[in-house]
């Protein structure tokens, strides 16, 4: 019965991520996203080292590409695996997360493939899946490296399909290989669960899969580890089918609204600025008087235009990205109080029982520290509204 539940949730995702229709899901449940990224990768690594050998070729450096704004279980994966980390500096113009066209420049015949991220850690922006792999169809085009792409949807592959379905960063770009994400986050289940999918059987080794018949039957498996405990994925079953497609857009919508509410907020006090802009008109970034009016009255806006709480669209005029909100003080609260110290509000809003970081944003622009706050499913208006006036 567990197996059921368990190829039920894989075949959910698969159509979720714009799998193959008519095909079986080929995938597995991991512990959580950092096991779903280990095993993307490891599966990278040992599909280039039999390319490399069946040329008769050097396969003894392998190297993978991700942004300097990755969470730690990219690197962790590099470093237990033996693989070279090519991290790509991020900056202000690449919205602090993967450069695309500096991530080419670091592409060689030893690269096992490149980790792109929906949804940074740092900031909330997404990594542009479709235009990396449009420039990684170039470079095949000119140089015959075939790279894949490992997403790594630890939030964001639960939350675009829902309120973003127009774009394309899954399956239905052809060089994504597999993708990873974490159930505990906005899979709306208990921590200790992920997921990892492959577009196809041949993009998962021969190799890395073990055939096991002491258990009655005979059961494939190629997780890190073992064991795993079946409440969490009965949970994540659960949870696909009390709210369906359209509970989830519900949810994930709630989300973004109130993620914007406060990005809205906080600017309109002059004290703060948002590095997130999923509240901005779409292909805006960055934060200007011009800018900031902008969003605001988008935000107005769409509040005046009636639609249904799991409608899709009232997404559509803002940026993409995670109800993730990153700001720091306005340069203009800077020069008035020169004094002032991040740190010092992060502890006095510990005091009145909020946990909000304040973190250096990554190498290359970590002279700028941001505060951080993700916007789940039990926010409210009144939460964002004690929230900012704490703030």
């Amino acid at each position: 019965a567990t197996e059921r539940i368990h190829q039920r949730c894989l075949a959910h995702l698969h159509e979720l991520w714009s799998g193959e229709q008519g095909k079986d899901a080929t995938g597995t449940v991991t512990v959580g996203s950092s096991e779903g990224i280990m095993l993307g990768g490891l599966a990278m690594k040992w599909r280039w080292r039999q390319r490399r050998q069946a040329e008769g070729k050097d396969a003894s450096r392998p190297n993978i590409v991700f942004g300097a704004n990755a969470q730690v279980a990219l690197e962790k994966t590099a470093r237990y695996f033996d693989i070279e980390s090519r991290l790509v500096p991020v900056s202000a113009e690449s919205n602090f997360c993967l450069d695309t066209r500096k991530a080419l420049e670091m592409i060689d015949e030893n690269t096992i493939g490149l980790y792109v991220i929906l949804g940074s850690t740092y900031t909330g922006h997404y990594e542009n899946v479709e235009e990396m792999a449009r420039l990684l169809d170039k470079l095949q085009e000119e140089t015959g490296l075939d790279v894949p792409i490992h997403v790594d949807g630890a939030s964001g592959a639960f939350i675009a399909p829902f309120a973003h379905p127009d774009l394309r960063w899954d399956f239905r770009v052809p060089r994504v290989v597999s993708i990873s994400t974490s159930g505990h986050k906005f899979g709306l289940t208990y921590p200790g669960i992920g997921w990892v999918l492959w577009r196809a059987p041949e993009y998962l080794p021969d190799g890395l899969t073990f055939e096991l018949s002491y258990l009655g039957g005979v059961e494939k498996t190629f997780t890190l580890n073992f064991s795993h405990p079946a409440c969490f994925m009965i949970a994540q079953y659960y949870q696909f089918i009390r709210f369906g497609r359209e509970g989830y857009t519900r949810v994930m919508n709630a989300c973004l609204y109130h993620a914007r509410l406060m990005s809205v907020a906080l600017e309109a006090t002059g004290a703060y600025e948002c590095i997130s802009d999923m509240h901005r008109p779409r292909g805006q970034h960055g934060f200007s008087e011009e800018t900031r009016l902008a969003a605001a009255n988008l935000f107005a806006n769409s509040l005046s235009i009636p639609r249904s709480g799991a409608d899709p669209a009232a997404n559509q005029p803002f940026n993409y990205g995670l109800p993730e909100v990153a700001f720091r003080f306005t340069d203009w609260f800077i020069e008035k109080h020169p004094k002032a110290n991040q740190d010092v509000i992060s502890t006095l809003m510990r005091v009145r029982g909020w946990i909000i970081p304040n973190y250096p944003l990554p190498p290359d622009t970590n002279h700028l520290r941001v505060m951080r706050v993700v916007i789940k499913e039990a926010s409210s208006e009144d939460f964002v509204n004690r929230l900012v006036r704490d703030l």
